[in-house]
């Protein structure tokens, strides 16, 4: 069976089986929906009975570049695991592929940082007579310097630039607005580009107050962000697994290791609770220990 037909039965099996709420029916099918959607993204025809854990395994990894949490990861996974769990019930398959599947840890980790070596060797690995690379350098600079979220990046807009008082205002989680210092360097290269390159772009309607646009004048996407970082690193011949919030954190370390006091840091992530600043407080420890053992004579 395709998956439409048997996604319209499992809406009935919640509703009228399970009783479940609309709010939790609604998370269900938006999972399935992120599923089917990978699966047509990367030409996998495959039906409902054809998946097998690696699949699946293959789509978490996807979800993790697109820095969704573990959290949501263990969401999504949930529900995959309703739907299957359904099909067994209506005996349309014998084996469920997602019995063994493990739910994503939810914890923290330490992220990846990049050093301001490796995300200068990023930038220069950029052809800059391909119009959009001189873009591309600009958005790891912005990232990098401001510790800008990917949305926060992409929504950025012309009327949030105030480059006469030195800052940028950015619209964050739970549609906080929160003003960020900027830098001399990155407020010449953001300059350089609205003025040279976007302004040769055939702006499409809805997007005039847009930064960051693609060559057809639209607002870029998380995907093309995550996408250009990676092949920019890859010519850069950087190995380390990384992402547009890998820039968020290097902005975080170097300013812990600077100098800069936690609460500080706080606000210009736009970190509701401390504790989740406080993550960068074990990366300045980390390289407290390296640099005492790569300088220190009594440190082995």
């Amino acid at each position: 069976m395709k998956w439409d037909t048997l996604i319209k039965s499992f809406n009935t099996f919640l509703k009228v089986d399970k009783s479940l709420s609309p709010n939790t029916i609604d998370a269900y099918l938006h999972d399935l929906k992120l599923f089917t959607d990978f699966l047509e993204q990367h030409q996998l025809t495959l039906s409902p009975s054809e998946i097998k854990i690696t699949h699946v395994r293959t789509f978490l990894d996807y979800l993790s570049e697109l820095e969704i949490s573990a959290t949501s990861q263990a969401r999504i996974v949930s529900g995959l695991k309703a739907f299957y769990k359904f099909m067994q019930i209506e005996n349309l398959m014998d084996d469920n592929p997602l019995e063994l599947l493990e739910t994503p840890k939810i914890g923290r980790k330490l992220p990846e940082v990049l050093s301001i070596e490796e995300i200068d060797k990023m930038q220069n690995s950029l052809d800059l007579s391909i119009p959009e690379n001189f873009r591309n350098k600009v958005i790891i600079e912005t990232l990098y310097s401001c510790g800008l979220r990917v949305s926060e990046l992409i929504n950025l807009r012309l009327s949030d630039l105030h480059f006469d008082e030195n800052y940028i205002s950015v619209i964050g989680k739970g549609d906080k607005q929160r003003l960020i210092p900027i830098g001399n360097r990155a407020k010449k290269l953001i300059s350089l580009y609205i003025n040279n390159q976007r302004g040769s772009l055939p702006i499409q309607k809805g997007s005039e107050n847009i930064v960051f646009l693609n060559r057809r004048g639209k607002k870029l996407t998380r995907q093309m962000i995550f996408i250009m970082l990676k092949k920019t690193a890859e010519q850069a011949g950087i190995t380390k697994q990384l992402s547009p919030h890998t820039l968020r954190h290097s902005f975080a370390t170097h300013l812990l290791e600077g100098g800069a006091d936690l609460r500080s840091i706080q606000t210009m992530l736009g970190h509701k609770s401390i504790t989740t600043t406080e993550i960068y407080t074990h990366i300045d420890r980390q390289y407290l220990e390296e640099t005492l053992y790569n300088y220190h004579p009594r440190f082995t």
